[in-house]
């Protein structure tokens, strides 16, 4: 018998109310949630609690965690040699209305700020040499490590096949878009989500194997709008970068810049054309 999961509504919780969400975990985990500091994304909502702790709030549709849990947080704890915040409590309840799952974390307080508002950044933030020395030491102990979850950018498991339908269609000239190295990422490595000026990596849901490169290139991509701070990105995860993994990652950020989707005020659009140019030929030459 084959089961099917329902699909959930999509829900922007940057508009939905989420105060009775908030009153349920503060009631659960024993604490209060600073109203003053909720930060509201899309999917997430967070704030600093009287504990001088943050919790972050997030719903996930069942069909999402059918492919890869919701405990993202929580597994993210095992890993060693990573900077990223302590984790302290997880919570987790079935909505009663839809087929979705709401979960909270509990993590140390991480001061400082994320280095982008968003996941792009447009002015070069100016990254001491020490930051760029932590995020190396991070990404090289997160790699080593192995896990049996499955990264999901943009909220999609990241297989060789969507590797394969996001690339194609923009740059079907690559003749062998083979993904050979698989390793442990964070899977949305942006600049909203790495922190300064001491340097962190906040919000693991997403994190799992995923081709190698893939958290180079996100934020290699990220940073185009700026050439000197994308040049330093490349520069320091080179390895990653130049491998045949990690050009295609970086073949498939740019798809998702300039593909079907593109955005002419995107300031990214220029340069990731450039760049795929670049890159299609040196995947065709390898």
């Amino acid at each position: 018998m084959t089961w099917s999961v329902p699909s959930a509504r999509a829900v922007d919780l940057r508009v939905e109310p989420v105060d009775d969400v908030l009153d349920r975990v503060e009631r659960s985990l024993q604490l209060r949630v600073d109203r003053s500091t909720v930060i509201r994304k899309r999917r997430s909502v967070g704030g600093c609690t009287d504990r001088n702790t943050w919790v972050r709030v997030e719903r996930r549709s069942l069909r999402r965690i059918a492919a890869q849990g919701s405990n993202g947080p929580e597994a993210a704890a095992a890993l060693r040699n990573v900077a990223m915040p302590r984790w302290c409590a997880g919570l987790t309840w079935r909505d009663e209305r839809e087929p979705v799952m709401w979960r909270a974390d509990e993590t140390e307080f991480v001061t400082g700020a994320p280095v982008g508002q968003a996941a792009l950044v447009v002015e070069d933030p100016r990254l001491a040499d020490s930051w760029w020395a932590e995020l190396n030491l991070s990404l090289d102990a997160l790699t080593a490590q192995t896990t049996p979850r499955i990264a999901t950018p943009d909220t999609e498991s990241i297989t060789q096949e969507l590797v394969e339908t996001t690339i194609r269609p923009t740059f079907r000239e690559v003749p062998n878009l083979l993904v050979d190295e698989w390793t442990s990422a964070h899977g949305d490595l942006t600049w909203a989500n790495v922190m300064g000026p001491e340097f962190c990596i906040i919000d693991w849901e997403d994190w799992g194997t995923a081709p190698r490169g893939l958290d180079a290139a996100t934020l290699w991509g990220n940073a185009l709008a700026v050439p000197t701070l994308a040049d330093r990105v490349w520069a320091e995860r080179r390895p990653d970068l130049e491998s045949r993994s990690g050009r295609l990652m970086a073949l498939f950020v740019c798809a998702k810049i300039v593909g079907p989707y593109a955005h002419e005020a995107d300031p990214r659009l220029k340069p990731a054309r450039e760049k795929a140019t670049r890159l299609v030929g040196e995947l065709q030459s390898s």
